[in-house]
């Protein structure tokens, strides 16, 4: 406190003597005050910054009927109710009008079958919301198998990632009293039996990690008090997270401790009754994982043992007693080529699935343990984007599979592996895609690789470059950018004429591993240099040019778009900038801004800070440049990536003089809204600002 004073005092001790007080020092971030979240003179700044917003974008002719569509399209009562199974029922969390914050339900198969399933409501948020007083939003249910009767609810206070947890019983629809109950935290639990659960949680100083999440894993018995609960592992304080976790696999229970020192990194240790522990040895960035008598290992980097190199991108298997026991004769499932790289892959009863890209479209094969022969999964479309997932992987070989792409309306299969799946539910079109057509495009960036990219508009599309486009991607975590079906976007952009186009630049998993890494830390400009060369693509073809084309991004999207805006201004005409990273001094302190350190780098050592200040939007915005105009959106309550990124960006460049304005939803989290009116609201002024701009 008195350093913080000393200034002043000096400066009134020397005008009393007659002498001029030397300046005081500028504070190197003006703005670092509106990090405060919740601050009363952050949230009055919030609140003047939306009101100016509303007023320009709001009062359009076209915002109105625009944000109702949108409302219409995440309310319809035509949506498919997604489902997944828990013992006999089959759950499903629900949205609509009259359940703006959901109901969490279940129904029978057969009931589902019917073309108006008859549901039994387990949990209705919205009441449970007014009766607490609290804007609760639902982040899912873990249930203690084999009954599956009791689970363990998370609920999150206006759509943080921080949630309580608590017990609740599925047949008499109630939480339980004197039951299993965390508070307010980024929690990791998991069942180990009827009366005991694996708990990570915030304890106390020094339970959780720098990145905000638990350091230290507890077994919790019933009726005793949390601080009680004993301690089986714990990780660093830098560390990502530390856990444990119960496989309740009849015939194969295991229990197992996980330690993530980053993003790409973990270790697995076996944990026997006697409390000895056993470490999979695997390298540090490889994924295994246990499936009855099997271990896969998914790799990250070539691997070299027995005298045999796997390479990177690589998924191996074998049985899991053998490993242990010291044997590595694995079988190699998959190994990517120069255009493949595996998506996913699940697993049966008895089978597992493999889901690879080939240039950024799905093929999805079934493959059988011990000869691992392989078929193609039968009723798989040849296009579009595909998912599977398991009914009941302890079970049985049925799967659910959904399929979609850019123009056609997602559409949900069950289906026993072998034979050709069943459509249960088919999502209604929510816009007229007749006219349009989906095309790939591959450019090359500026050291020559080649960038794919999506490119969805009308046929016969008139190339005279004044077509307004909007160009979206990622790059980043290893996360692929791959055709989606949207009613919202059909219908705000779209059906207006607008083209889309959807690059897969490197950062991101299309050509799995590699394509990642090309774009880690010091290399991350190349996903920059990807984006502006397909932006550059797009002029080039004279689909548009640099007037009419806009470009969005959320999250790490958002940090590549505040990259275009300060690298390539002169490439687009519009930025939306959506809950991103754009202070790549502060973001390491800022939330979970830790657990990124391995994707961008750590701007507390200087030699890494040296390349890191090369892409932070933040510090390299500058005075009397060139910008298109530009709008940050973000969330109060978004607990993973700081508002302030969003807020300093937009009061800096104001400040400077340029065409910005700002959003920021109260509730939400890392996304656009709490429920489906928060959500059009803030993709109905997106868009309202993209169509004024580049028309």
């Amino acid at each position: 406190m008195a350093r913080r004073w000393m200034p002043i005092l000096l400066g009134i001790s020397l005008m009393a003597s007659g002498k001029t007080p030397p300046p005081v020092p500028a504070p190197e971030d003006a703005y670092l005050w509106l990090e405060d979240v919740t601050g009363e003179k952050s949230l009055d700044w919030v609140r003047a910054a939306n009101a100016s917003t509303a007023k320009e974008l709001e009062g359009t002719p076209a915002y109105k009927a625009l944000e109702g569509d949108l409302l219409a399209i995440l309310d319809s009562k035509a949506k498919i109710p997604y489902i997944s199974k828990a013992g006999a029922h089959y759950y499903n969390f629900w949205r609509d009008a009259a359940h703006p914050r959901g109901l969490w339900r279940r129904t029978t198969l057969a009931s589902y079958r019917k073309a108006e399933p008859e549901w039994e409501t387990v949990l209705d948020i919205d009441a449970l919301g007014k009766a607490e007083n609290q804007g609760w939003v639902f982040h899912g249910a873990q249930f203690l198998r084999p009954g599956f009767r009791r689970c363990l609810v998370s609920l999150s206070p206006g759509g943080s990632d921080a949630a309580v947890v608590r017990e609740f019983d599925v047949e008499t629809r109630t939480f339980v009293e004197g039951g299993f109950s965390l508070p307010l935290a980024k929690s990791q639990v998991s069942w180990i039996d009827a009366d005991t659960l694996f708990v990570g949680t915030d304890f106390g100083k020094g339970s959780m990690t720098s990145s905000g999440y638990p350091r230290v894993a507890k077994v919790w018995k019933r009726g005793t008090p949390l601080a009680q609960a004993k301690v089986v592992f714990e990780g660093l304080e830098t560390d990502m997270e530390a856990t444990a976790y119960h496989d309740s696999t009849p015939g194969f229970e295991r229990d197992f401790l996980y330690r993530k020192p980053s993003f790409f990194t973990s270790e697995t240790f076996l944990l026997a009754k006697d409390g000895s522990r056993r470490k999979v040895e695997v390298p540090l960035d490889a994924e295994p994982s246990f499936h009855r008598e099997w271990l896969t290992v998914k790799l990250r980097s070539a691997w070299t043992e027995a005298g045999k190199t796997y390479a990177a991108g690589s998924l191996l298997a074998m049985k899991a007693d053998d490993f242990l026991a010291g044997k590595r004769d694995f079988a190699v499932l998959f190994q990517p080529t120069a255009t493949t790289s595996l998506e996913d892959f699940t697993w049966t009863r008895n089978l597992l699935v493999l889901n690879v890209m080939d240039d950024v479209k799905n093929r999805l094969s079934v493959l059988t343990p011990g000869t691992w022969k392989a078929e193609p999964l039968k009723g798989a479309p040849k296009m579009g984007t595909t998912s599977v997932s398991a009914v009941d992987e302890d079970a049985t070989d049925d799967f659910f599979m959904v399929t979609r792409d850019f123009l056609t309306p997602d559409s949900f299969y069950m289906g026993t592996l072998g034979r050709e799946p069943e459509l249960l539910k088919a999502l209604p079109a929510f816009f007229d895609a007749s006219g349009l057509e989906v095309t790939q495009h591959f450019t090359a960036s500026k050291d020559g690789t080649r960038i794919p990219y999506f490119q969805v508009a009308r046929k016969g599309l008139k190339l005279d470059g004044t077509n307004p486009t909007l160009l979206d991607g990622y790059g980043g975590f290893e996360v692929s950018s791959v055709p989606y079906y949207s009613g919202a976007v059909g219908r705000a952009w779209l059906s207006r004429g607008g083209v889309l186009a959807l690059a897969n630049i490197r950062g991101g998993g299309e050509y799995g591993p590699r394509w990642h890494q090309a774009a880690l830390k010091a290399n991350r400009p190349r996903a920059y240099e990807d984006f502006a060369a397909v932006a550059r693509d797009l002029a080039a073809r004279k689909v548009t040019s640099p007037r009419h084309l806009g470009i969005m991004g959320g999250s790490n999207g958002g940090l590549l778009v505040g990259n275009m805006l300060v690298m390539y201004p002169e490439l687009m005409g519009a930025v939306v900038c959506q809950v991103p990273l754009l202070d790549m001094k502060r973001y390491s302190h800022l939330l979970a801004g830790a657990s990124w350190i391995e994707e961008y780098g750590d701007p507390d050592k200087p030699e890494e800070w040296a390349y890191l200040k090369t892409f932070s939007p933040y510090q390299n915005v500058k005075a009397g440049q060139t910008y298109p105009a530009t709008f940050f959106m973000t969330t109060t309550r978004d607990d993973r990536v700081h508002p302030a990124h969003a807020r300093k960006m937009f009061a800096k460049m104001k400040d400077m003089g340029y065409n910005v304005r700002y959003f920021e939803n109260i509730e939400g989290g890392h996304g656009a809204g709490a429920d489906n009116r928060q959500t059009a609201h803030f993709w109905a002024l997106a868009y309202t600002f993209l169509d004024t701009t580049l028309r």
